[in-house]
């Protein structure tokens, strides 16, 4: 870590046997950088940070197996644990540092810190950024009676990226402003808030400078907590209850710049995509998984083609889907669920977010085709009012295949040169086909779940 002063004058550092290092934090994978840095800042050394930055050194800068130095700022607090000190950065050279490489990677910082300051695309790494955020959201929630009472957490960050929770007077607001490639997010958003304010966080306030937008936090508990099936059936009902409102508008949630899954746009996609997995394919060097040859992919390709084309023939209409429809997106209480992180929304079938619903719930519960039926009846409950249950069976049949298909192929992603040079991306993408070619080769074989 490359802990800054407020100022950016001093350097917090570690004093070791011959020279200064900079402190070390272990962050368990697959948890939030961000969270757990400000969180040992705080406890190892009494200073409220918040992160800037990352650092990515090259192989041959790597020092002590240390690859990744996150960049923060100190804006409170200023303790000096045992072992430790604010070294102005005016009298720093390669020798203060047991390791000059440090210096140099320090170098690097300052440079990357002063840059930042004049690029209006990276509001997050620029000098005082916090103490003008801060000022903001009090003045957005003063005229509903809250003042912030000082604590705060930063979830994640970058510099055009940022998630942070503001404890208040009364309910905790949230601001989140996003950069690329999430761009779409904000406007989304803002759209979905207005026109769906019952399945979204309270909109309190809006900083278009910065892509961001204030929320007030929504009260209940993350499904991602929740292993009661009736927490999940609730969800899954409300899921399908946001979707049916949304049929009437789907046009102008397309044109804030939702992804277009429909159907007939989805069937352009097969072609060319399959070409893509093709080459990836035939670059895999170990074996199993198995490789898909030419000859596999094009009947996946007429399977995929025949499963959007049965599923627009049921007369189903498009309504508002989430690519991203993970638990931890999900809020339930005991009046209302909210639905949050649209960077992912789209416009396409309806049944294919009720796909991704339902692969998380076997993933956090298990499999278990007894639940999977509950889930599949209280989404269906309020498509009745619309659909027979002739249809809505024959629709929860034919959507695996086609929302295997839309996830892998619902963004721009694997259409992206190079990205798909890095190995864990062509990775991906490779699974994503075989888990397409399993659904179209078990479609045959698939019961429809009970629905009465």
């Amino acid at each position: 870590m490359i802990v800054l002063s407020r100022n950016r004058t001093e350097v917090l550092l570690k004093i070791v046997a011959s020279g200064f290092a900079f402190p070390v934090v272990e962050i368990p994978r697959w948890e939030r950088l961000a969270e757990n840095l400000t969180a040992a800042v705080k406890e190892d050394w009494g200073c409220d940070a918040i992160c800037l930055f990352t650092l990515e050194c090259s192989p041959e800068d790597r020092t002590s197996n240390v690859d990744r130095y996150e960049v923060m700022e100190c804006w409170r607090g200023r303790g000096i644990a045992a072992g430790t000190m604010w070294a102005p950065i005016s009298s720093l050279t390669s020798n203060s540092f047991l390791n000059p490489e440090e210096f140099r990677t320090f170098e690097e910082c300052l440079h990357r810190s002063n840059g930042y300051e004049s690029d209006q695309s990276s509001p997050f790494a620029r000098r005082g950024w916090l103490s003008d955020l801060r000022d903001w959201t009090a003045h957005v929630i003063r005229p509903l009676g809250l003042e912030l009472t000082g604590p705060l957490r930063q979830y994640n960050a970058c510099p055009a990226f940022n998630l942070i929770r503001f404890e208040t007077t009364g309910p905790a607001v949230w601001f989140k402003a996003v950069g690329e490639p999430n761009l779409r997010e904000f406007p989304v958003t803002l759209k979905l808030a207005e026109q769906f304010p019952k399945y979204l966080p309270a909109m309190l306030g809006t900083r278009p400078d910065w892509h961001g937008w204030l929320s007030c936090e929504v009260e209940g508990a993350s499904l991602a907590n929740e292993r009661d099936i009736g927490q999940w059936e609730k969800a899954a009902t409300e899921l399908a209850r946001l979707q049916i409102e949304s049929v009437a508008k789907t046009e102008s949630i397309l044109d804030v710049g939702a992804h277009d899954l429909r159907t007939k746009t989805l069937s352009g996609r097969v072609q060319p995509f399959l070409t893509v997995i093709a080459q990836l394919m035939e670059k895999q060097t170990k074996i199993p998984p198995p490789v898909l040859s030419r000859a596999d992919l094009r009947l996946l390709g007429v399977r995929i083609e025949d499963s959007l084309a049965l599923l627009g023939e049921l007369g189903i209409p498009d309504a508002l889907g989430h690519l991203d429809l993970n638990p931890g997106n999900i809020i339930v209480s005991a009046g209302r669920c909210a639905f949050i992180d649209w960077a992912e929304a789209h416009v396409g079938h309806p049944f294919m977010s009720f796909e991704y619903l339902l692969e998380h719930y076997r993933r956090a519960i298990g499999t278990d085709v007894a639940l999977e039926s509950r889930l599949a009846m209280s989404y269906s409950a309020p498509w009745r009012q619309l659909l027979s249950s002739e249809i809505i069976a024959d629709a929860l049949a034919r959507a695996p295949l086609a929302a295997a298909f839309a996830y892998a192929a619902g963004n721009d992603a694997w259409n992206d040169h190079e990205r798909r040079k890095d190995a864990k991306i062509a990775g991906h993408f490779r699974s994503l086909a075989r888990r397409m070619n399993r659904e179209a080769m078990q479609f045959t074989d698939r019961s429809s779940p009970c629905l009465s």
